[in-house]
């Protein structure tokens, strides 16, 4: 009966320690890091574009990561909340949103730098604004005179969303 118990005491001891060894070997802060990086809103830092010899390319910048981003052909282009027209020359426009996303950080400040509403004269883009920046989504409208046809892609080092706009060689 001594030998039996000295047994439990021994297998209990045993996965006290294994157990105890666990949670030292994985610190709860490397738990919560790895999470709060992936789960942390991405911010949207920039807009920027350019011409090619066979496309305009519009890049919005972030920290952190990319998000899920739709690009939408919309009649019109408006600012969100308000519902009203985004004031920009075009037949055409695309609205690109990224969600989740901000343009502000945790304390209400702005942190997107990039421009606000601006008339552009490339080949097919002829004007970019920041349309919304609430409840998670940020949203851009981009004008052209004609329909886009439009590829995207996300870089990486920096993180950034790329919509390149196809048009005739100009070079």
């Amino acid at each position: 009966m001594r030998h039996l118990h000295r047994r439990r005491i021994v297998a209990l001891a045993t996965g006290a320690l294994l157990t105890a060894g666990l949670a030292l070997s994985a610190p709860a802060s490397a738990a919560t890091t790895s999470s709060t990086t992936t789960t942390q809103t991405p911010l949207v830092v920039n807009a920027r574009w350019g011409g090619h010899c066979t496309y305009d390319r519009i890049v919005i910048d972030l920290q952190g990561y990319v998000p899920p981003v739709t690009v939408t052909p919309v009649s019109q282009l408006v600012y969100d909340g308000s519902g009203k027209p985004v004031p920009l020359a075009g037949k055409y426009f695309l609205e690109i949103r990224l969600h989740p996303a901000a343009a502000h950080n945790d304390a209400g400040q702005n942190v997107y730098q990039g421009p606000k509403l601006q008339q552009i004269y490339l080949s097919k883009l002829k004007g970019l604004a920041m349309t919304g920046d609430f409840e998670g989504y940020v949203t851009f409208g981009a004008a052209f005179d004609t329909a886009p046809s439009y590829t995207t892609s996300v870089l990486h080092s920096p993180e950034r969303f790329v919509l390149d706009v196809a048009h005739p060689n100009t070079c």
